[in-house]
């Protein structure tokens, strides 16, 4: 028997469930959720790309040390702005440590947008992991896919 939910339901019940699925609104949550062939070509181009340069941050001393150059370098030209992505939210420990060049670098999920991205992990009794800017990121892809 493949009685649905709704089957259950008294009229009035089901009659407002209905209209509320068919709503506009609810079929354009829908259509943000599918993506197309397009967006998931994107999706898995910027994955592959997360992925080798976590890779090369694990096991690539030379490509850690050019990408952790190239983020103090940018700390030094432009500030914490430059660099984190919600400077406001950070730790006056975390600017201290990042400001020495005291920290590792790893790719790890934002916890805003929940996409991969390059983080900062200051050192010491600092726990906290600072999202870098989107550009600073796909500026350190880029280098690693020009020194491979």
């Amino acid at each position: 028997m493949s009685d649905s939910f709704l089957d259950r339901l008294g009229s009035p019940e089901r009659q407002r469930i209905i209209k509320r699925l068919r709503s506009p609104e609810a079929y354009e949550r829908l259509r943000e959720k599918v993506k197309g062939p397009e967006d998931l070509e994107q999706a898995l181009d910027r994955a592959e790309e997360m992925a080798e340069l976590h890779f090369a941050l694990e096991s690539n001393e030379a490509a850690r040390e050019k990408i952790k150059a190239a983020v103090e370098r940018s700390f030094e030209e432009g500030g914490i702005d430059a660099v984190a992505e919600r400077p406001n939210e950070l730790s006056e420990e975390a600017r201290a440590a990042i400001a020495e060049g005291k920290f590792t670098l790893a790719v790890s999920p934002d916890p805003a947008t929940h996409e991969d991205i390059l983080t900062l992990l200051p050192e010491g009794n600092v726990g906290e992991k600072v999202p870098v800017t989107m550009s600073l990121t796909e500026s350190c892809v880029s280098q690693l896919s020009g020194h491979a």
